[in-house]
C-alpha cells in the first residue's frame, strides 16, 4: 500500500477546502478534512458523537466535542491535511454492530513542517464519527529534520 500511496501523491491538491479522497465516498471523512482545513474546528467536532474520541499521535485521547474543538483550536491552526487515498477496512475486532471503519492515507502540512499521515476513523450507523486516530508515518530522516 505505500509504494502506491507514493506515487499518487505527487499529484497536487489545488484546493484543500475541497476534498476528494480516492477509494473512500464517505461525506463525514471529506467534511472532516475540509472543516480542519478551514480552521473551522468547532463544526469538525460536531462531526464526532456525543462521546466521540480523538486519538492523536502521542497524546491521551480527547473525548467529547467541546473537548475536541478546544484541543484542534490549540494544536491544530495553520494546519493543512491532505488525504490521498483511503479504504474501508476489511476487518475490525473491535467494531460495535452497524460501525464502519476506514484508512485514509496523506499529509499533513504544519506551518513548520510535512509529514506523512494515516488516518482511521470509525463511523457509527449514524454516521457520526466515534473514534478517529492519527498516525504520523515519518520516516527516520523525517523525524531527524522535525528535530532541528
Amino acid at each position: 500500500m505505500k509504494t502506491a500511496f507514493r506515487q499518487t501523491f505527487s499529484e497536487v491538491i489545488t484546493d484543500p477546502s475541497r476534498i476528494a479522497i480516492a477509494g473512500i465516498d464517505e461525506p463525514v471523512i471529506s467534511q472532516y478534512f475540509e472543516t480542519i482545513n478551514a480552521g473551522n474546528f468547532d463544526a469538525t467536532s460536531q462531526l464526532f458523537a456525543a462521546e466521540g474520541m480523538l486519538q492523536p499521535p502521542f497524546e491521551a485521547i480527547v473525548t467529547g466535542e467541546t473537548a475536541i474543538a478546544a484541543y484542534l483550536k490549540q494544536e491544530a491552526k495553520g494546519f493543512i491535511l491532505l488525504p490521498q487515498q483511503g479504504q474501508e477496512a476489511l476487518e475490525s475486532d473491535d467494531l460495535k454492530s452497524g460501525d464502519t471503519d476506514f484508512l485514509v492515507w496523506g499529509r499533513v502540512q504544519t506551518p513548520w513542517f510535512t509529514v506523512s499521515v494515516s488516518w482511521r476513523f470509525i463511523l457509527n450507523s449514524n454516521q457520526e464519527i466515534v473514534f478517529a486516530k492519527v498516525n504520523l508515518l515519518a520516516s527516520l530522516q523525517e523525524l531527524m529534520h522535525m528535530r532541528q
